[in-house]
């Protein structure tokens, strides 16, 4: 089995929730279609992916000589990173707890084969 290169985005402004819709559409596609899946989709979560996979793929091809063309998107996951708590002002005097929720992205590619 071929090694897995990863590259990591840690606390990203994106719910895990939301970013976890991206994680399913390119996990286990070839790196040039996911890539193509990523640019056409108006999601913020994937912008961030993007830029994630592209770092993935430069490791890959610089730092342990992988074949760009044999890559697929073995791993791709969304977990929750740091949580801001806000509050926010209700009727009669009342306050709400608000959540900024956080993500950390991790993308890892391998050759296939």
């Amino acid at each position: 089995m071929s090694e897995e290169v990863r590259a990591l985005h840690k606390n990203s402004r994106i719910s895990p929730q939301k970013a976890r819709l991206m994680a399913d559409a390119i996990r286990g596609l070839n790196v040039d279609r996911a890539l193509a899946v990523l640019a056409l989709s108006p999601k913020k979560s994937a912008r961030l992916y993007e830029k994630v996979l592209k770092s993935a793929i430069a490791n890959a091809e610089q730092n342990h000589g992988l074949d760009v063309d044999q890559l697929y998107v073995s791993t791709a996951k969304a977990d929750a990173g740091m949580t801001l708590k806000r509050y926010r002002p209700k009727g009669m005097g009342r306050m709400r707890q608000r959540f900024h929720r956080h993500s950390h992205l991790t993308v890892s590619v391998s050759e296939r084969g």
